[in-house]
């Protein structure tokens, strides 16, 4: 991932803002009436925006030297959803066995972090690409591997990686539990702030988009 800083957005200003996931999805009626439904993007991506979180003349100014020092629209950073920023269920601490991130083979030492939405239907693979540094709990057949020693996770792609002598034997379950952040920029190079309406109670917008790599 290019021109991006591994800086957390202030926290207590993400934990008030808005947004959520967005899809692409073209839709195509036919004569008859009935519909063709094509998904144009494999992964959804996510939109915010955190004037919500913005009370304060001192918030705001500390999003101002935040939108500066990343250039506007220039460098990514992290953004921490409040809805969905672990591997576990709301209010449950993390766990070893969380998330299935892959199934050894007795070579493979790499295994890119996932959380999967959903389980009957269509479940989907969300990519974890800035887990928390510190958070991330690894197992392999349901037994915890410790980091450092059998592993270590790259909190910059979210890519774990046994170490020799700890390679996943073949069909053992790797599973892991984290917190991760979601990596957004700026979405406008223009802040525009009005202190007037600010101090009346106006919301101030300030766009935020996920980005891939």
């Amino acid at each position: 991932m290019t021109a991006f800083h591994e800086v957390l957005f202030p926290l207590d200003i993400a934990l008030r803002g808005a947004g959520g996931p967005q899809r692409r999805t073209e839709i195509v009626a036919t004569g008859s009436g009935a519909e063709e439904r094509n998904a144009r993007w494999a992964h959804s991506r996510r939109r915010y925006d955190a004037g919500y979180g913005v009370k304060t003349f001192e918030a705001l100014t500390a999003v101002v030297a935040f939108f500066e020092e990343r250039r506007g629209r220039l460098y990514g950073f992290r953004w921490r959803d409040r809805l969905d920023h672990s591997s576990a269920a709301p209010e449950v601490a993390v766990s070893a066995t969380d998330q299935v991130i892959g199934a050894g083979d007795g070579e493979a030492a790499a295994f890119p972090l996932v959380k999967t939405y959903g389980s009957l239907y269509s479940p989907y693979q969300r990519p974890i690409l800035k887990p928390v540094p510190g958070s991330v709990r690894v197992a392999v057949a349901e037994e915890e591997a410790e980091e450092g020693v059998d592993f270590t996770c790259d909190t910059a792609t979210g890519i774990v990686t046994f170490l020799a002598g700890h390679i996943p034997a073949m069909g053992a379950a790797v599973t892991a539990g984290f917190l991760f952040d979601v990596p957004v920029r700026f979405d406008t190079d223009y802040l525009e702030v009005d202190l007037s309406a600010f101090a009346a109670g106006a919301i101030p917008k300030i766009p935020l988009i996920e980005i891939r790599p």
